[in-house]
């Protein structure tokens, strides 16, 4: 059942900073867990334990934009200090050094790490740029996204893997289609908050596939309007439900108990960006059918 998305929802100004923030949010989340696993690892609870709490301190600081831009331009700083402890660690506790699970896990962070310094980035950038329109590369984002599944995949500690052939799927991959394409050729004219969209929504419809699924994504600037499409064959929404996903924190009742290290509120970061944005959203899904949702926001005239 396709149901266009028109209501009105009502955030104060902590959340929609708390939105903005919300795949930096889910990537920090993840590099907290990893330290966490390894100070339980090695039943070490001092020398990782200041990094946790910076973790902490910049989630924590996610709901208010000039605390997240601080620590945002101070991402280089953060990372080497972390850095520096995990090599204390390590130097403490040279047993997990020939450990598999902990190598994972630092490989896992390393691999977060790069995810955040993107994130970053384009922080400063849309925080210093409210609303402004800016020229991607298409080659370049698709990238990005590639680098943000093998990030995902790493995390998963060989749980299942991400193909992009359909021949070569096999009972526990993730079959993903990713296909970007613009009437610039080679570059796409977009919010760079957007890109935090098509990452949300990817991520939802991983999470709510089971492995040997399909995630299908589509993106098009046709010159007038920037279309954007992702489909998978997962659990699906209550058709009752449809409207109320886009409600800040509110998760379907067939998704109660998917552990997440999210905030849950990835489809409602995606309806407030394309309101912002004078745009629509449709969602189309129904229980155990799988889900499709496509957004349509009209580009403006470009001031080059």
């Amino acid at each position: 059942m396709q149901v266009e998305i028109k209501k009105d929802i009502q955030l104060s100004h902590e959340d929609t900073v708390l939105l903005d923030m919300h795949s930096f949010y889910n990537v920090i989340n993840i590099l907290s867990g990893e330290l966490q696993v390894l100070q339980i690892m090695a039943d070490d609870q001092g020398t990782l334990q200041e990094c946790i709490i910076l973790v902490f301190q910049i989630k924590d600081s996610l709901n208010n934009a000039c605390s997240a831009l601080e620590h945002a331009k101070k991402v280089d700083e953060h990372f080497k200090y972390i850095r520096d402890k995990i090599d204390e660690f390590m130097g403490h506790n040279p047993h997990l050094k020939e450990d598999p699970e902990a190598q994972e896990s630092v490989a896992n962070i390393e691999s977060v790490f790069g995810i955040l310094q993107v994130r970053a980035r384009e922080i400063i950038t849309r925080l210093e740029n409210p609303g402004k329109w800016m020229e991607h590369d298409l080659g370049e984002l698709l990238q990005n996204f590639v680098d943000v599944f093998a990030a995902i995949e790493k995390n998963s500690k060989g749980k299942y893997r991400f193909v992009y052939n359909l021949a070569v799927q096999e009972e526990k991959d993730y079959y993903i289609n990713l296909n970007f394409e613009s009437v610039d050729m080679d570059k796409i004219y977009m919010p760079p908050i957007f890109q935090d969209v098509m990452r949300d929504l990817i991520a939802n419809a991983r999470k709510y596939t089971d492995p040997g699924g399909k995630v299908l994504v589509g993106l098009f600037d046709d010159g007038e309007n920037l279309r954007f499409a992702v489909e998978d064959t997962g659990w699906g929404i209550s058709e009752d439900e449809i409207e109320q996903v886009v409600d800040y924190g509110y998760r379907g009742t067939n998704a109660g108990n998917k552990k997440t290290m999210g905030g849950g509120f990835g489809i409602t970061k995606a309806y407030w960006v394309t309101k912002q944005f004078n745009g629509r959203m449709w969602i189309d899904s129904a229980a155990g059918q799988g889900t499709r949702m496509d957004i349509h926001i009209p580009r403006p005239e470009r001031k080059d």
